[in-house]
């Protein structure tokens, strides 16, 4: 039996700051409005994925998360469709070398792990696709703009290919050639921003994206006036904000786009409620929190899920994250709660603590993951860290 080929590649989870909800074509994932993200680092957040191609292999076959994953979703073949279109298209063109060329027409073996909660509101079909793209790009030797294929796996996951901070241009053209993912600006342009995810349900969402963004597509008249009313002046001032390292106005533009994204779900019919009762604590203590230092210092975003995605500056972290320990007591107060980026103690005073004025909600949130901006997906090198073994085959 031949040994088969094998490439290991990780990429990053995006935080939507302008969100992207609702397709004009859903079969090619054309958004109906632009959209800008932070991508994460992956030293906290990322999808692992290993591809190997061999001639032994029957068929192609894919293993998520320790379990093995029906191949024929559409959306997964349209990534290796277009990847060996590609693919085909350079070595008609004489520009793939003989290891590539061996490659074209054997199966595929694709194992993806990710170090995060999945289907929990936490961008993991971004990262997941970018991450199979990515990979079978490297495996079939295919270069150059890769964003449109990511986008027909999942539409953010077009922003998981760039680090930093990512714009998401909807385009014009029916094909989608257009619809492309650029960078900003990378993830060294503005060092002091922090993100903190606070996971208050790693559980499944009630309502996918997917058939949720067709709900409010269809019924949601807020959604049509968003699109085509607010986003774009929306996408001009947060271009500016980040370029300027304008840490006010991108918050405030951050928490009222998450907004009206929620209130676009509140006006689909039926409504489709993604925030709890503790995203709506959260909601309180930050405008709280700010309202108390007379300056915007935090901000949030939610996106399809319970889950909140505070963005604040380095010198603020300790205490906010202390602050939010306070309000949301954890099971346990130890470095469970608080994981990623270290983060020092810092007290929080009684005035700041009595001019909020909530009582704690107790076990509301289960660990906070400390990170910051960081680069795109990447190649491993190390072979020991191939989730695949070297006869193709999950390892045990």
């Amino acid at each position: 039996m031949e040994k088969p080929y094998l490439v290991t590649c990780t990429a990053p989870v995006n935080i939507a700051v302008i969100k992207y909800w609702g397709k004009r074509n859903e079969e090619l994932i054309l958004p109906i409005n632009s959209s800008l993200s932070v991508t994460l680092h992956q030293d906290q957040l990322k999808t692992t994925t290993t591809v190997a191609t061999s001639r032994s292999f029957k068929e192609d076959r894919i293993w998520l998360n320790g379990k093995e994953e029906d191949i024929t979703h559409p959306r997964l073949q349209s990534c290796l469709r277009e990847i060996r279109r590609l693919a085909r298209k350079r070595h008609n063109d004489g520009d793939a070398t003989s290891t590539e060329l061996t490659g074209l027409s054997q199966k595929v073996h694709i194992c993806s792990v990710n170090n995060f909660p999945t289907a929990a509101g936490l961008a993991s079909s971004a990262a997941g696709f970018a991450c199979l793209v990515y990979s079978l790009a490297q495996a079939f030797g295919v270069e150059g703009e890769l964003s449109g294929v990511a986008r027909q796996g999942s539409g953010s996951a077009c922003r998981s290919m760039y680090g930093g901070f990512v714009q998401w241009i909807m385009g014009n053209q029916e094909d989608g050639k257009d619809s492309l993912a650029q960078q900003v600006e990378p993830e060294s342009h503005w060092p002091e921003l922090r993100i903190l995810v606070l996971v208050a349900s790693a559980e499944r969402k009630p309502v996918g994206s997917t058939s949720g963004m067709q709900t409010s597509v269809q019924t949601s008249c807020l959604l049509k006036h968003r699109a085509e009313s607010v986003v774009p002046h929306r996408m001009e001032e947060m271009i500016k904000a980040v370029r300027g390292r304008d840490f006010a106005a991108f918050a405030e533009l951050t928490m009222k786009d998450s907004n009206q994204f929620h209130a676009t779900c509140l006006d689909t019919y039926p409504p489709i409620f993604y925030l709890n009762r503790v995203s709506q604590q959260v909601i309180h203590l930050v405008h709280r929190y700010n309202r108390h230092y007379g300056e915007t210092r935090v901000a949030y975003s939610f996106d399809a899920g319970p889950n909140a995605v505070i963005f604040t500056l380095q010198q603020h972290v300790p205490e906010f994250v202390h602050f939010i320990q306070h309000f949301f007591p954890p099971e346990t107060n130890g470095e469970d709660f608080i994981k990623g980026l270290p983060v020092k103690s810092a007290a929080v005073s009684e005035q700041l603590k009595q001019s909020v004025g909530l009582e704690p909600m107790p076990k509301g949130i289960s660990y906070i993951i400390s990170t910051k901006a960081g680069p795109g997906p990447r190649v491993v090198k190390d072979p020991s860290l191939h989730l695949l073994s070297p006869d193709g085959f999950p390892k045990l």
